[in-house]
């Protein structure tokens, strides 16, 4: 009774996007913060983030909590991905000031540092004690933080979330003893999560063809295709590649090329038989999957129209405990995403990885006109006390106390694990690779893999184009030669 009890609380958590308690009550020193805000009351921080579950608690919850205590206000625009990023970058390079603080993806933090657009912020409070909170350390952080940090290891952002690409899947559907049986005589063995690809593609097919027999709106996979937005090249690189032995985009980091005739694997014939089994997925994903970006895919599931799906995380949460968006509650299952043969070893060895781990962090433009008062609202994001409920409504976290937090455990009972094979499983995933050129090597491949879905090319042509893109890029930038 006690669990289900917490259950319903954290539930609530959820649904009101409300703090159910206040700062006192999260154990926070007020009287620091109200002292350490009065010379900036009165001031209007403008910060600019993804609308994703993580940060909308963040504009709900606690910049209201901030401001209650600090006199500090907070506006945080949340926004589609894209224009997330083409506001704070553009921002940046001009030296406008619009943005006090900005969204820092993993993947984009490198591009950053290379143009030195963000406030190193480990000297700015050891210049700055008066402003150091005695509650905020950056040693509290897992060992993501390590992606914000430079080669002195100083931390150029404020981790706020962190969450792994997983594997849902619909236990309902899977655990149905009907179902089961019809699974095992079409393919002769007992309907599970998959472990590898080709087991993958039978139970899209099955409960494709079930979803159909039965005239019910079900597909066997969600997948993130959508044709013209860097989501498909994302779910490609970062999370399907990697699960065949392709790692990093298949560009070699030692010379830097992506070719295999120059000594890169972005069109190897394993990179090619990843490219055209993802593609061949879409026949059995619901008809949106060609314009399903990461906010698509997640609906798609929740709405019940997927029996299964490779998922961004942070969305495991209200998936599984939000009945007002998911029709799926309390039955949603997680897995490690399907691999080929090696490829888990690899990960176990630290020479690979089996899928991404994602998350981003507040940082701190240079051009910020309000560093000082800036400066306190990154260490209140980043207390410990706040984590908890955090984790609870939008399934990330960045302090591995909140792993065994009453909230978070009970939401990773609802999630069959999710926080569990998080915390125990994660060091199989990794963040993107450190590439100063992102974005630039990014945007010269995606429109191929756009051609790809639009069946305008073939997976082993996309990528022949790709890599070839990829390797003139690099020089045009003035790696290799």
């Amino acid at each position: 009774m006690k669990k289900l009890s917490l259950l319903v609380v954290v539930i609530a958590v959820v649904l009101s996007g409300l703090s159910i308690v206040s700062a006192q009550d999260m154990g926070i020193d007020s009287a620091w913060w109200e002292t350490a805000g009065a010379p900036y009351a009165g001031t209007v921080l403008h910060g600019v983030s993804e609308s994703t579950p993580p940060s909308n608690y963040v504009k709900d919850v606690l910049a209201p909590m901030f401001e209650e205590m600090t006199g500090i206000r907070v506006d945080l625009e949340t926004t589609s991905w894209d224009q997330m990023y083409d506001k704070a970058i553009k921002d940046m390079e001009a030296g406008s000031g619009i943005y006090d603080f900005v969204y820092i993806e993993q993947d984009i933090i490198y591009g950053y540092l290379a143009n030195d657009y963000l406030v190193n912020q480990t000297q700015a409070l050891a210049a700055a004690p008066e402003l150091a909170a005695p509650e905020f350390s950056f040693d509290n952080f897992t060992t993501f933080i390590d992606y914000f940090k430079n080669a002195d290891g100083d931390v150029f952002g404020i981790p706020m979330e962190a969450f792994v690409k997983i594997y849902l899947y619909r236990t309902d559907l899977f655990e149905n003893p009907d179902i089961q049986a019809a699974f095992e005589a079409e393919y002769g063995y007992p309907l599970a999560p998959a472990t590898t690809h080709e087991q993958y593609r039978q139970i899209a097919e099955f409960f494709t063809a079930y979803g159909e027999a039965n005239d019910m709106e079900l597909w066997g996979t969600t997948v993130q295709a959508a044709s013209g937005h860097p989501s498909s090249f994302y779910e490609f690189f970062e999370s399907i590649a990697p699960t065949f032995g392709v790692y990093n985009w298949g560009i070699n980091m030692e010379n830097w090329k992506a070719t295999v005739a120059n000594g890169g694997s972005m069109n190897s014939d394993t990179a090619k038989e990843a490219l055209a089994w993802w593609l061949g997925n879409l026949p059995f994903a619901p008809p949106e999957a060609t314009s399903s970006t990461w906010d698509e895919v997640a609906a798609s599931f929740a709405a019940g129209r997927a029996a299964q799906g490779i998922v961004y995380g942070e969305n495991a949460a209200w998936i599984a405990t939000d009945p007002e968006r998911s029709v799926v509650v309390g039955n949603v299952g997680v897995a490690l995403p399907p691999l080929s043969e090696g490829v888990l070893a690899q990960a176990e060895a630290d020479e690979g990885y089996i899928g991404y781990y994602d998350g981003g962090a507040f940082g701190l433009p240079v051009s910020s006109l309000n560093q000082e008062a800036a400066l306190l609202w990154m260490q209140f994001v980043g207390l410990p006390q706040v984590q908890a409920e955090w984790a609870a409504a939008a399934s990330r976290i960045v302090m591995e106390p909140t792993y065994s937090d009453p909230l978070v455990v009970a939401v990773d009972e609802a999630t069959n694990g999710y926080f569990s094979l998080m915390k125990d499983e994660g060091y199989l995933f990794a963040g993107a690779p450190p590439f100063p050129f992102h974005p630039q090597v990014r945007e010269v491949i995606a429109p191929f893999i756009y051609q790809a879905i639009g069946g305008e090319i073939t997976a082993a042509e996309a990528l022949d184009l790709a890599a070839a893109a990829a390797d003139a890029e690099l020089v045009n930038l003035g790696y290799g030669s």
